[in-house]
């Protein structure tokens, strides 16, 4: 399902569930090209229709997530980013990724909640009883994946499985980043009357072995956003958990497919309600 395009200047060198990244060919520049697509996936499956102006939006959210957390350093570099894509495009440094998936959660639910029904658990980390579908948890956690290739599921793990992957320091230092930034985050959405209940990041480290913010950041792709009246007087799953993010494609695809074979194809109203909700968290952050 790739969208790979000819852009003068540039190679196309990989594709991801939605981005496509680009070298210079011009071999004096290092920097990478980091396009975002309309492309929408789930569960680990690409789906279909695109949402329209995704890759715009989850551009511009990225770049202004980028700028509140200015002091983290991160992966953006400055430079014109071609007419062709414009709006949906950052150029990024190029840096050796970490195959983690820096995954914090302030609140229960998702296949959190799936562990902790099964096991009273989240990614091995014990948790109270009693806890409901929304929840908010006693204090963030660190809860890693596995980073699958393209086409395989991520697998959650846990942190002694991190410090195997990339060494002791470099797992505390991940952890560590995840929650400040998270925690940084989750108090700027609650001023805006939104609850981010969890996220994931992506480090890579760069020629010096500096630890980098990477990829999307804090994106209705990679966050799960939540109305924060909507939480404190909801009754309901649904009504607690009024989401800005693609929650929406997710809980239409469980109620509709069995997740064997090729998964159906959304509706136009599931595609434009996402649409809808993207836009407005953007509004609701920015304004």
């Amino acid at each position: 399902m790739s969208e790979a395009q000819s852009i003068p200047g540039w190679r196309h060198i990989y594709s991801g569930k939605v981005r496509e990244l680009y070298a210079s060919e011009d071999p004096g520049d290092t920097r990478i090209l980091m396009v975002a697509s309309d492309r929408v996936s789930s569960f680990d499956f690409m789906l279909s229709p695109a949402i329209p102006q995704k890759g715009e939006l989850l551009t511009t959210l990225s770049l202004w997530w980028f700028d509140q957390l200015a002091d983290v350093p991160n992966h953006i570099v400055e430079g014109d980013i071609p007419d062709a894509v414009a709006g949906r495009a950052m150029l990024a440094m190029a840096l050796e990724m970490l195959p983690i998936e820096c995954v914090v959660r302030g609140y229960i639910t998702g296949s959190g909640w799936a562990e902790y029904v099964q096991s009273g658990t989240v990614c091995g980390i014990p948790l109270p009883a009693g806890l409901k579908n929304g929840d908010r948890l006693p204090e963030p956690l660190f809860t890693p994946a596995y980073k699958a290739p393209m086409g395989e599921h991520d697998e959650n793990i846990t942190f002694e499985k991190v410090e195997e992957l990339v060494g002791a320091e470099r797992a505390a230092q991940l952890r560590d980043a995840s929650i400040s930034v998270y925690t940084r985050a989750a108090a700027i959405a609650e001023e805006k009357g939104l609850i981010l209940a969890d996220t994931k990041f992506e480090f890579g480290t760069d020629a010096d072995g500096v630890l980098r913010l990477a990829d999307e950041v804090l994106t209705s792709d990679s966050s799960r956003y939540w109305d924060a009246e909507s939480w404190a007087n909801g009754t309901t799953p649904e009504e607690r958990m009024a989401s800005f993010d693609k929650q929406i494609v997710r809980n239409w695809l469980s109620a509709h497919w069995d997740k064997q074979g090729t998964p159906p194809e959304l509706p136009e109203e599931i595609v434009e309600k996402t649409a809808a909700r993207y836009r407005e968290l953007i509004a609701r952050l920015t304004a």
